[in-house]
């Protein structure tokens, strides 16, 4: 994997490796927040959403062989009376394979959409929005709640799980049509103790799945980690994640449903490393154990936090990336045993995607 789209709160970089060294080769839309950043392997066309504060959110689109970028229409409300509009594009993914033209996109607050044109136009899918359980949702590090983790199903693209602060995790097996919350097992520890496990107000921070393991996946929670068995149907809580089991991001392995890392942190209220120091946790056992990995990360005076967007894995399974909310920009090429710096001074990093 040989290109890396770096959304930042400043502009869109493209990384290329050339010779065996990483180097800059794009930029676009320098100034202006990027939140998300998605390649579309299917096509090969590369999106950017946009924060645009007062003109509000945007989506562009450059597409395969252009040079220039194409502004797309945004996810919006429909015109039926209500007074919620779309604050922020907090997610965007890619339907199946022989899904050409289906995304979908994650908003504040709370809405899934759906684009069957590559993004010419988007419906709500209601049936979410619609759900009574929504009326319990609130509001994370966000006053309202948001959409920001959308899994599709590698063997069948009909079937999708979102993760949503703070309203759990939510699965529909037709398209949208219907849905159903999958966050039992999960705990939250900011809740009255008699609704610690309630699945509809769990606060999942990001949610990723294993492509060629479907039925596992591994979510960094507001305050813990958790594994999804497909078998069992629930969540399972992990035990001894050092230094920290508070965190945003998470990364599954593309062919090893074992295999996921981490980037933890101190509590919400701090947001920062522990003990000043940068580092990667991974597991290679289910979730059993999991190993601490600084070789080469800022081990002092660091406090670099990394949003829940920020890390990625490659389809190699082998090279991975991690930008932070002070502009460093990190890269391995061995799974995370040895990380090199790409950029110390970037602006701040909100998400990164190979393609």
């Amino acid at each position: 994997m040989n290109r890396l789209f770096v959304a930042t709160r400043k502009g869109l970089f493209t990384y290329e490796r050339r010779d065996g060294a990483w180097r800059v080769t794009d930029t676009a839309f320098l100034g202006d927040p990027v939140p998300i950043v998605l390649p579309d392997a299917r096509d090969g066309s590369l999106y950017a959403c946009l924060d645009l504060g007062h003109y509000g959110p945007k989506l562009q689109v450059r597409r395969d062989g252009a040079d220039d970028w194409q502004e797309l229409a945004t996810p919006a409300m429909p015109d039926d009376g209500g007074e919620e509009t779309v604050k922020l594009l907090w997610s965007l993914e890619a339907g199946g394979a022989d899904q050409p033209g289906r995304l979908w996109c994650g908003t504040i607050p709370g809405a899934l959409f759906r684009s069957d044109d590559a993004g010419a136009a988007w419906q709500r899918v209601d049936a979410l929005w619609d759900a009574p359980e929504r009326q319990e949702w609130f509001g994370g590090g966000y006053d309202q709640p948001g959409i920001h983790s959308i899994c599709v199903h590698p063997d069948d693209p009909r079937e999708l799980t979102v993760g949503l602060s703070c309203g759990g995790v939510w699965t529909s097996r037709d398209d949208g049509g219907s849905w159903a919350c999958r966050a039992d097992g999960m705990r939250a520890a900011y809740m009255p103790e008699e609704r610690a496990f309630d699945p509809v107000i769990q606060d999942p921070h990001r949610i990723a799945r294993c492509a060629a393991g479907p039925e596992r996946m591994w979510c960094q929670h507001h305050n813990g980690v958790f594994r999804w068995d497909e078998a069992e149907g629930r969540w399972t809580e992990l035990t001894g994640v050092e230094p920290s089991a508070f965190g945003f991001a998470v990364a599954a392995h593309p062919s090893d449903p074992d295999t996921a890392w981490f980037v933890p942190a101190v509590s919400d209220e701090k947001r920062v490393p522990a003990d000043g120091q940068v580092v990667i946790t991974r597991t290679r056992d289910g979730g059993r154990s999991f190993e601490v990995l600084r070789r080469g990360l800022p081990q002092e005076h660091a406090y670099d936090l990394v949003f829940r967007h920020a890390l990625d894995v490659a389809p190699d399974g082998e090279t991975l990336a991690f930008g932070s909310t002070t502009g460093s920009l990190w890269l391995s090429d061995d799974g995370g045993d040895s990380w090199q710096t790409l950029s110390a001074n970037l602006p701040p990093v909100y998400a990164l995607r190979f393609g």
